[in-house]
């Protein structure tokens, strides 16, 4: 990884390079993420070892030591957000900071790095067409982690209510995941992935634009992106060789965040479908809170699902 030093080169169809570019702006946003920020920075040396990094951590708004555990390193900028904005929105002024970058990289503060994880990502960004690149992502025990999906669809979400994580093999109209693990095993163009590690070529970045803070303040926020860079021409390439591994936690968790998952699942819905169809998904999603109400996690979803008036309640910022 160099920060400073001789041009990088170039992506296709991006400015030419010049000693004022850097490959790759990474963009890191923590929310009290002092255990978990330092392991990312720690691996992003041999993550990237061909490629000039800019590094910036946008953080929302931290109560504990965060700040001071990113002054270690003296080649990250720490970046306040002036309140707990989101995560879209944290990526948002991300990227007003990517002039002279060839490529965007969003992560998660507990992501940990694989050797090469970034070099091949940002490989994977100079075959044509292709707008953005996921890696393969593993669990803390190593596993492998179904990270990609496909669009949202009624029957999707119907059979992911009813199968859960039964029939892994199923058709695929009948599962938003990606299940079956050879289907992780080669390169391939994926509907979207979990948007944990996230990288993106600067020309798609420009022809999409901002991500949606207004509607996602967290979660389906890389559904919708995806889907504006599937719709303006570009490819997004699951790229097996590069890993990472997620240790979890990094945004928090509990019965609130989960609610605020499935609802944002039916603003998603309604925001490229319409108020009629999104009605339909989101009885299918209340089916699926139902099935599971003996968990804390689904009956505060359910709460919130059957009544809109409960969902600006959850957090964020809504109209």
């Amino acid at each position: 990884m160099h920060l400073t030093g001789g041009p990088p080169a170039a992506l296709p169809g991006d400015a030419p390079a010049d000693e004022g570019l850097v490959d790759c702006t990474v963009v890191i946003v923590t929310y009290n993420s002092a255990t978990e920020i330092g392991g990312v920075l720690d691996g992003l040396p041999t993550a990237a070892t061909r490629l000039r990094l800019r590094v910036l951590v946008v953080d929302n708004d931290s109560a504990d030591d965060t700040a001071a555990v990113v002054s270690r390193y003296p080649d990250a900028r720490f970046m306040p957000a002036g309140g707990n904005l989101g995560y879209a929105a944290a990526i948002n002024l991300g990227r007003g900071h990517l002039a002279g970058s060839g490529a965007l990289l969003v992560l998660n503060p507990d992501m940990r790095l694989a050797p090469h994880s970034i070099d091949r990502l940002i490989e994977a960004l100079n075959e044509p067409g292709v707008g953005a690149a996921v890696p393969r992502i593993l669990d803390r025990t190593g596993a492998l982690y179904p990270s990609r999906r496909r669009e949202p669809s009624l029957t999707r979400a119907l059979g992911d209510a009813l199968l859960g994580k039964h029939w892994p093999g199923r058709p695929h109209w009948l599962s938003e995941m990606v299940w079956a693990a050879e289907e992780y095993e080669h390169p391939v163009a994926t509907d979207w992935a979990t948007g944990a590690a996230l990288a993106i070529r600067a020309e798609a970045d420009r022809a999409v634009g901002e991500w949606d803070d207004v509607r996602f303040f967290l979660y389906s926020e890389e559904t919708d992106y995806s889907r504006r860079l599937r719709d303006a021409g570009w490819t997004i390439r699951y790229t097996p060789h590069a890993v990472v591994t997620h240790h979890g936690g990094g945004s928090g968790e509990g019965p609130e965040l989960f609610a605020l998952n499935e609802v944002n699942r039916v603003r998603y819905y309604e925001k490229h479908h319409g108020r009629f169809a999104a009605g339909a998904f989101r009885l299918v999603v209340i089916v699926n809170s139902l099935l599971r109400y003996t968990r804390p996690a689904s009956r505060r979803a359910l709460r919130a699902l059957v009544s809109r008036r409960r969902w600006s309640a959850l957090p964020g910022r809504y109209p």
